[in-house]
């Protein structure tokens, strides 16, 4: 192992994977003999579907507030979320014993807001835009004294989500390749620091949605660009990347970025009878779509998937998988929508 320099390295992840240990869940690393074959790759997915609150934000928000002294901590901790990050946010809060106030847009899905509700979280709306977001959120630290913790421009929430690849890589110890999605950039640059600190010659690829593909438009220019997003079914992957994530992503020379340039459908049928009969731990209350790429070469080795869990669509949106090649770096790429109630009425269109 090699340390890299900068405050988020591995023993940051190590610190951070023996703080919460405890309070998460060791996900499974699953493979897949149908998608290897399909593939002609040995693929391994973490799925942090099965993780504490159903996706891997439970590691990143639990080391952050654990990680907090007592006096600041008791003067609880605020966040912005209408997904995930708030309800990682709420669990933890509630764990610790202190207070814990979530700003959500006014538009939030009922199943999400009964979720944080269920921690004990104080829930504020706002108009659903990302401005009132952060402006209500700045009046409720002011008026509480609470600490930000954002969901990806923060250290200790990255340090939280590498832990992740940290697992992967202990159970899976001789990939390749390691792929995760990218949105805000959280997971994908505490797996670039675990992954290359584990193992340097490993190599790390990144995927999001043609339509909100700034960290790769990013990449490109060198600098970090903020792009207006358009509709993407992966609705998680629309958020900008980070300031602090791109400048930990662009200290990796081989990390790549790939962005998928087409969606297809054609693959619907054969991944869900690939893997329609996992369990379900627990609905997924989430907005961050599930990404499973599929590398497709020549030669391709052991690969691991840094699964960012499953989607929770609203009612009325079909649940949709998208499936694109991305010649640049042979990838394909898989996206896919879940709750117990989505999977059945998916499962009756096939």
């Amino acid at each position: 192992m090699v340390e890299l320099a900068g405050s988020l390295n591995l023993d940051a992840i190590l610190t951070a994977h023996e703080r919460i240990r405890s309070h998460i869940c060791r996900t499974p690393v699953l493979p897949s003999s149908r998608l290897n074959e399909a593939s002609g790759a040995s693929l391994f997915f973490k799925c942090e579907n099965f993780q504490k609150i159903g996706a891997f934000k439970a590691r990143g928000a639990t080391n952050a507030i654990f990680a907090l002294d007592d006096a600041t901590a008791q003067r609880g901790v605020a966040t912005h979320s209408s997904g995930n990050h708030g309800a990682a946010v709420a669990r933890a809060a509630k764990l610790r014993g202190i207070p814990a106030h979530i700003v959500m847009p006014s538009n939030s899905a009922t199943v999400k807001i009964r979720a944080i509700e269920s921690y004990g979280a104080q829930i504020v709306f706002c108009e659903p835009t990302e401005e009132a977001r952060e402006t209500k959120c700045a009046e409720v630290i002011k008026g509480t004294g609470a600490t930000l913790i954002h969901s990806f421009e923060n250290e200790d929430v990255m340090a939280g989500q590498g832990t992740a690849a940290l697992e992967l890589l202990e159970d899976i110890s001789d990939l390749d390749i390691v792929m995760c999605p990218v949105g805000g950039g959280g997971l994908l640059a505490g797996t670039a620091v675990a992954a290359k600190s584990m193992q340097p010659n490993i190599k790390v690829i990144a995927v999001e949605p043609a339509n909100a593909d700034d960290a790769a438009q990013s990449f490109r220019a060198g600098r970090r660009l903020v792009t207006e997003k358009k509709f993407t079914i992966a609705d998680g992957l629309r958020t900008n990347v980070g300031e602090p994530n791109f400048q930990i992503i662009q200290r990796y020379g081989d990390v790549r970025l790939c962005s998928v340039r087409r969606d297809c459908r054609t693959s619907n049928r054969r991944r869900w009878k690939t893997r329609r009969n996992y369990p379900y731990r627990r609905q997924c209350r989430s907005g961050r779509a599930a990404v499973e790429p599929v590398v497709r070469s020549d030669n391709p080795g052991p690969t691991g998937i840094a699964d960012a869990g499953y989607n929770n669509f609203r009612s009325g949106r079909a649940v949709e998988f998208v499936e694109a090649a991305v010649p640049a770096a042979g990838v394909h790429y898989y996206l896919a929508g879940d709750t117990p109630a989505a999977t059945t009425q998916a499962l009756n269109r096939l």
